[in-house]
């Protein structure tokens, strides 16, 4: 697979770390195999996670091609650069097309992330996660590796104003691979939303404590930060699917009211 966008775009986000002056702190790197296919699944904090997510692999130098939704490909000047990565469109709709690329692509050697949280988490906590993790690894003959983001929520997510003020710390913990058979999808699925819950607390134990106060509110209650509760965050879900809902009845009302 031909990359002439990927490394000049890696350089570039390295360069725009540092020039935010972040501290980018890494763990257990060294899980993410340096040849063959792999499936990376992250958690799901912030609109910038895929950027950061790829560093996992980083060390390994390996390139992440991400499975992300389609309208970032519909996207007049996303969409472009999202295909020449060499990321896999996910139409939530009708999955399986990008299935079958994600299937290719581990076959030929590729790694391959993945959010099986599928939207962001407003809890900051890891939400109930769907089974197309193992299943793909399954199918593949993959390792699953489990990757904890943290800190990016800070710069972008849900409910919260934009913020890229310097000095912020992003960190990633890589958990020790799992190999799905598949055979029992949803007890398999289960051991990894535990393996990442408990990276996840890991991750949030090791982070500067100054940059993390009693109260933020990109913390879980858990942890003494001020985020939504998962069943918190669950009703605020539902009330976005609803206003989306609403605003797509009415755009359609209204065309064919013109």
């Amino acid at each position: 697979m031909r990359d002439l966008t990927y490394p000049p775009i890696i350089y570039t986000a390295l360069a725009g770390f540092k020039l935010l002056g972040q501290r980018i702190q890494m763990t257990g790197t060294e899980h993410v195999p340096r040849t063959g296919g792999v499936l990376l699944a992250y958690n799901h904090i912030g609109y910038v996670d895929f950027v950061y997510g790829g560093l996992a692999a980083h060390p390994s130098k390996r390139l992440v091609r991400f499975m992300a939704k389609r309208e970032l490909f519909d996207h007049p000047a996303v969409g472009p650069l999202m295909r020449s990565l060499h990321h896999i469109e996910v139409d939530r709709a009708s999955g399986e097309k990008s299935l079958d690329v994600a299937l290719d692509y581990l076959k030929s050697g590729e790694a391959v992330g993945i959010f099986p949280e599928a939207t962001i988490s407003r809890a900051m906590e890891i939400k109930d996660i769907k089974t197309g993790a193992v299943r793909i690894a399954a199918e593949a003959g993959v390792p699953l590796v489990p990757v904890i983001l943290w800190g990016t929520q800070r710069m972008m997510t849900k409910d919260h104003p934009r913020d890229f003020r310097r000095g912020k710390t992003i960190a990633l913990t890589v958990g020790e691979p799992m190999h799905p058979t598949g055979e029992n999808a949803a007890a398999e699925t289960a051991e990894l939303k535990s393996r990442m819950s408990a990276l996840l607390d890991q991750t949030i134990a090791a982070y500067p404590a100054e940059e993390q106060p009693p109260g933020s509110w990109w913390l879980p209650q858990r942890h003494g930060g001020s985020a939504p509760t998962l069943a918190e965050a669950k009703l605020l879900d539902a009330e976005e699917l609803r206003e989306r809902a609403r605003k797509r009845a009415a755009k359609r009302a209204a065309a064919k009211g013109g």
